[in-house]
């Protein structure tokens, strides 16, 4: 049972985090802000090789969502909340169109102050992403989340089964890392959706099927940076030097079999043929 003490800081926490969603709000933030803001900051990601998503991790991903400027509120009683974006890997290898999600969660213990940060969740199996386009995905619940590795030297060996279905990070201050974010549900915006897509009702399942029209404009940024950061390879190897070509001898070249370097001597020209050469 809570103490008059711990509902204070409880609805305090609440106030704080309303206050800063809604900050967010007025500032005017539209899905194709929220699009543009995604794509920077996977594009950002990417460009850290000790502090980005392991490619091999990138190359097996169901799903991608990035969730920019998560806020995160705590005063005994934390909660974050944000608003992102989520494309699906569709079965030709190419990446859906964006649907726009919300990411809310809460925790317990000593946390004090208010923090935005960066959130990159990357789905490795098909029943997780089964449950968000069902609706809604409770993170270490129906799904369960770990903190990802991070920077190119990291490999499969680090969880060889891929037993978590989702793998989570975040990037607060510069810094990014893995983050657990068990109890954190991620839901479908679908008043974002539907403004976007201008479709009112428009589903999930509708947005990411194989034969959905193409997206608007700003959608097809935020899905080249993930077709970019999930094929990436490995540089070129170096081009060896061509074989060397065997020289032609012409009928009035001649080879001098006892040099051991096989260097190819060629007569000089006769300037006056038929006379005695001079003594």
């Amino acid at each position: 049972m809570l103490t008059r003490s711990n509902l204070f800081a409880t609805r305090l926490a609440v106030l704080l985090l309303s206050c800063a969603i809604t900050t967010g709000a007025v500032a005017g933030e539209r899905q194709d802000g929220r699009l543009l803001t995604s794509t920077q900051v996977l594009s950002e990601l990417m460009q850290m090789p000790e502090q980005n998503i392991p490619t091999w991790l990138m190359e097996r991903a169901y799903a991608v969502a990035v969730i920019p400027g998560v806020i995160k509120v705590g005063l005994g009683i934390g909660g974050r909340r944000g608003k992102g974006v989520l494309v699906v890997r569709k079965d030709s290898g190419a990446w859906s169109n964006p649907v726009f999600i919300n990411l809310t969660g809460g925790s317990f213990g000593f946390q004090v102050g208010v923090q935005s940060t960066d959130v990159v969740l990357v789905f490795t199996s098909k029943q997780s992403i089964e449950g968000i386009v069902g609706g809604k995905v409770t993170l270490g619940a129906d799904a369960s989340v770990a903190a990802g590795p991070v920077g190119r030297q990291s490999s499969a060996a680090t969880d060889i089964g891929l037993t978590a279905q989702v793998y989570s990070y975040s990037r607060a201050s510069g810094l990014f890392a893995g983050v657990a974010l068990d109890g954190s549900a991620i839901t479908i915006d679908g008043s974002s959706n539907e403004s976007f897509y201008k479709k009112p009702g428009i589903l999930a399942s509708e947005i990411i099927r194989a034969d959905a029209p193409a997206a608007p404009a700003p959608a097809d940024q935020f899905v080249g940076a993930v077709q970019r950061s999930a094929s990436r390879t490995a540089p070129p190897a170096p081009v060896s030097a061509p074989p060397p070509v065997a020289p032609t001898e012409g009928p009035s070249s001649t080879v001098n079999s006892s040099d051991p370097s096989g260097v190819q001597t060629y007569p000089m020209e006769d300037p006056h043929p038929g006379q005695e050469p001079p003594q």
